[in-house]
């Protein structure tokens, strides 16, 4: 399970530019002035085979009349509380400032490990600052420029090195399914959870998990048995002034990273919001199986199978391009088709683990390709000569093995998908496809 990484520091510093460093990706607005940063940024990074989440947060400011600044500072506070490993930024064009004081000051009650990291070190004589920054008595600091990327290679070494390790003996069982139940604020996800446990005697095992926050119940109850991932919604919260809706995601990042299948709430008296596509987005990249469950379906007015069906077009559109997930209309207050939600959840984790034969691929996929090849590029024509599927890996992955696999582009990917969902039940679980040199 990977780790949560937080990015923090006063102002204009350059958090947002290292987290699309570190991201590669351009998520994060990068701009000039103070306080641009006010959503918050999820990404994953991988570095030497380890891979781990990263939030970006806000800059710390105090002292602000600006009403935006508050709600920031709580949230630096819930990354902090939150992360296993935090990335202290300050900019070594100006030394240490009183911002960068009180910053340190909160990082070093936390007793988080923390990496102070010296930006901007690429401009003017910036890098003979960085010894100032050993007055924060927060470690060595690491110069680094996010801008043009040196040093990250050396800062991503020092997060790996202080991330801390799985601890297999709390591990559980590898061959029982873990659920997480995840969603925005008020979308039902505790009157779900005690929907499903009930009686505390069916839930036979507690297991902390394999970070601070994960801990796995195990169920078996009316002939089920899976872990269900607590996160946010069994335990009690710790008290935090928080920005619930923050909140939410973040503690979504461990519910989610520790689990295999993802039941999604939604609210059907509020539709689906940009929390829900956030969320949505979390389980995507972190490649889970998925079941939305849209709840309170017993307080929408119109329950007819019309406007159930346009209830899940107009899900399915605002979480395309993947489409092939189950979609179930239930109430937890009244425990209707609750249950069906732990069926459905069942056999999506079955489809993340289903193995297609070698030979039943290639009969039908070759096939498929014969009849509508890979486009033609500068008068040159792909041939699929041989397909496979890996076995043991995190989703269900296909390799296509042809000529020119640089040639294959991503709406002919899609196209192989397809025909593997219409062929065999994949339902609710990503798939992976892989073209190579044959």
């Amino acid at each position: 399970m990977s780790k949560l990484i937080a990015i923090v520091g006063r102002p204009n510093v350059g958090k947002s530019t290292l987290f699309n460093r570190l991201t590669q990706t351009r998520r994060a607005i990068v701009d000039d002035t103070a306080g641009t940063t006010r959503d918050r940024q999820y990404g994953k990074v991988d570095w030497n085979g380890q891979e781990f989440s990263i939030v970006d947060t806000g800059g710390w400011v105090v002292n602000s009349d600006d009403v935006f600044e508050e709600e920031i500072n709580k949230q630096v506070e819930i990354a902090i509380e939150e992360a296993d490993v935090i990335l202290f930024v300050v900019d070594a064009t100006t030394g240490v400032t009183d911002l960068d004081d009180k910053v340190a000051s909160i990082l070093r009650r936390s007793k988080k490990p923390v990496i102070v990291v010296a930006n901007k070190e690429d401009v003017g004589d910036a890098r003979f600052n960085e010894v100032e920054f050993y007055s924060l008595g927060l470690g060595d600091p690491i110069g680094i420029s996010s801008a043009n990327g040196s040093g990250t290679g050396e800062l991503l070494d020092e997060v790996v090195k202080d991330m801390p390790q799985k601890d297999d003996d709390s591990a559980p069982e590898d061959d029982v399914a873990k659920f997480a139940i995840v969603g925005r604020p008020n979308a039902g996800k505790s009157s779900l959870i005690n929907a499903f446990i009930g009686e505390e005697r069916h839930i036979v095992t507690d297991i902390a998990g394999t970070t601070r926050d994960s801990i796995y119940h195990r169920y078996n109850k009316f002939g089920f048995d899976f872990y269900l991932v607590d996160t946010a919604g069994i335990r009690k919260k710790q008290k935090v002034n928080e920005d619930i809706e923050y909140y939410s995601v973040i503690r979504s990042i461990r519910s989610i990273e520790a689990s295999d299948v993802c039941i999604l709430m939604i609210d059907a008296t509020r539709g689906i919001e940009g929390q829900d596509a956030n969320i949505f987005g979390l389980i995507q990249r972190n490649r889970k199986g998925l079941v939305v469950c849209v709840n309170k379906w017993d307080l929408v007015e119109d329950k007819s199978v019309t406007a159930q069906k346009r209830y899940e077009a107009a899900i399915r559109s605002k979480f395309a391009p993947f489409t092939d997930f189950p979609i179930i209309f239930t109430s937890a207050l009244t425990k209707q088709r609750i249950y069906k939600v732990l069926e459905t959840a069942i056999e999506v984790y079955n489809n993340r683990r289903r193995t297609i034969p070698t030979s039943q691929l290639n009969t039908y996929m070759l096939e498929q390709t014969q009849i509508t090849p890979p486009p033609s590029n500068k008068g040159k024509f792909v041939k699929i000569k041989y397909v496979t599927m890996l076995k043991d890996s995190i989703i269900p992955t296909f390799i296509f093995f042809c000529n020119l696999p640089q040639w294959v582009k991503e709406p002919y990917r899609r196209f192989l998908e397809n025909k593997i969902r219409e062929h065999w039940d994949f339902h609710g679980t990503p798939i992976a496809i892989f073209m190579r040199d044959k």
